[in-house]
């Protein structure tokens, strides 16, 4: 696995051993930042379910300001760190946080902190028919706390599964999907139409 674009284009980054990992495959990367375009430039970007740390490192890559990761296997995000420093980037422009995706979520929210672009390629989930999907892809979509971190105007992009048929809340329109192979990535704005996100409670930890 590479580096596809921008100032780091080539290098090779590492992934851990072991089946609990899937990396965005560069082909459908490559796509995202088609896709993607200019926006990437001097953007905060949020990687949630970073596993590598692959797609916010190409962000950096490609002219993104600021990443945060967040990864709650500590070998990962040992891994996050090596691939950071494997492209050059430098040190402070990688936020890692090792905890669970949803706590982190409510913590940023309550911070008030915003992303331009949020990207996210969660474990995929199993095949549902005659039921609503319960795969991690469909609770990002279902979490009132997502569309509170993102900026206006920002994007979010959304991997899965062909099998997993994901119900797209009010909180959010599609605006493009692509698809190679089992990967299907949706790119999503927030909906300006719905109502606004609950907020975060209070008397949690800090961000």
């Amino acid at each position: 696995m590479r580096i596809t674009g921008g100032q780091s284009t080539g290098r090779i980054l590492t992934v851990p051993k072991g089946l609990d990992v899937r990396p965005t495959p560069d082909r459908v990367k490559q796509a995202i930042f088609n896709s993607l375009g200019d926006r990437i430039v001097g953007a905060r970007v949020l990687e949630l379910f970073a596993g590598t740390g692959a797609l916010s490192l190409e962000c950096l890559s490609r002219g993104a300001k600021h990443g945060v990761c967040v990864e709650k296997a500590e070998r990962h995000a040992q891994a996050i760190r090596r691939n950071l420093a494997a492209t050059g980037a430098a040190p402070g422009s990688l936020e890692v946080r090792v905890q669970d995706v949803f706590v982190a979520l409510t913590q940023l929210a309550a911070g008030g902190r915003l992303f331009d672009v949020i990207l996210a390629d969660p474990p995929y989930g199993d095949k549902n028919v005659g039921h609503r999907s319960h795969s991690l892809a469909q609770k990002l979509l279902d979490d009132p706390q997502l569309p509170r971190v993102l900026a206006p105007g920002g994007v979010f992009v959304l991997g899965h599964t062909k099998r997993d048929t994901l119900e797209v809340t009010a909180a959010w329109v599609e605006n493009k999907v692509l698809k190679h192979g089992d990967s299907v990535m949706k790119i999503l704005g927030a909906n300006p139409t719905a109502p606004a996100p609950a907020q975060a409670p209070a008397g949690g930890p800090p961000a």
